[in-house]
């Protein structure tokens, strides 16, 4: 697999702050986001660079092992393994079983060793490297999953490849942005005989253009008309789950939150409990007035003087 600088995928300094990471991210994300370029192939390519960025950066423990591994982060907690156990051969032996200072020394160079390992030898086989009988578990795999937060608010199946398999997973409803679940043995192969790794899927939900999601609750705006929030009345308000009917009470102010329970977001593997909708009424003022209409605002203020 050819190496890839991550710092250099989002444009950022390898000293930067988390906070610089995620900012950069977002950015680009939206930029190369396959929504915003449909059968754009390059964007694609680009927005998946992005989100394997990200994954590796925003994490501080994987950021280490990058820094410190390269291409072969993944495989640093195999290679700390090996050389622990060819420190312990050396007392038992009197030397390195066949691996020399210099490949476990400070600077060492790790290429020529996961290559041995995990390269196109599959394994040592002798020679100057010498032998490992060790069984390691497979190289774990990171993906990301891009949902709408409608389509986060429903169980369903998505069917996606990984490594040329193609994986089924049932997505359940009330999935959290951000939230990251584990598909144990569909990682890459293990070494010697050991167990494969795991896939680790984290999702990215999408913000809606209606809705912002707070937790379990939704908040929603809902614009009414001047006359109708001076009077009263009714209006409809979209949720989740379809259309609702609410009574405007007489001389409701601008900003007025009004709670609608249960018609919020689905709670994580809870069947039948939901969050609540918070909604916000926007007083629209009226515009291109008649003479008429004009006079009789006039004598309303007369009036309230």
């Amino acid at each position: 697999m050819a190496y890839i600088d991550y710092y250099k995928v989002l444009g950022i300094d390898k000293k930067a702050t988390a906070d610089e990471i995620k900012k950069a991210y977002r950015k680009l994300a939206r930029k190369y986001h396959p929504d915003v370029n449909p059968g754009d192939k390059e964007s694609e390519r680009k927005f998946k660079e992005l989100n394997e960025a990200n994954e590796v950066l925003s994490n501080a423990a994987n950021r280490t092992k990058y820094d410190q591994y390269g291409e072969h982060w993944k495989h640093g907690e195999q290679y700390e393994q090996a050389h622990q156990q060819q420190r312990s051969q050396q007392s038992r032996q009197g030397g390195y079983g066949g691996f020399s200072e210099s490949d476990f020394g400070e600077g060492a160079d790790f290429s020529d060793f996961f290559q041995s390992m995990f390269g196109g030898g599959g394994g040592f086989s002798g020679g100057s490297r010498g032998s490992a009988s060790g069984k390691f578990k497979g190289q774990d795999v990171e993906a990301n999953l891009t949902l709408q937060l409608r389509d986060a608010a429903k169980t369903h199946q998505q069917t996606f490849d990984i490594n040329g398999k193609k994986v089924r997973i049932t997505i359940p409803a009330g999935i959290a942005n951000g939230q990251k679940i584990r598909l144990k043995g569909h990682g890459n192969p293990g070494h010697n005989g050991g167990p494969n790794g795991d896939l680790f899927i984290t999702f990215n939900i999408m913000e809606d253009h209606q809705f912002k999601r707070m937790g379990n609750d939704l908040t929603t705006d809902l614009e009414i008309d001047l006359y109708t929030a001076i009077l009263g009345g009714e209006t409809l308000v979209k949720t989740l789950d379809g259309t609702v009917n609410l009574k405007v009470k007489p001389e409701t102010q601008n900003g007025t939150k009004v709670k609608l329970k249960g018609k919020g977001f689905p709670v994580y593997k809870k069947e039948g409990e939901f969050g609540d909708l918070y909604v916000t009424y926007v007083v629209k003022t009226p515009t291109n007035l008649t003479d008429k209409e004009k006079d009789l605002f006039l004598q309303l203020k007369n009036l309230a003087i």
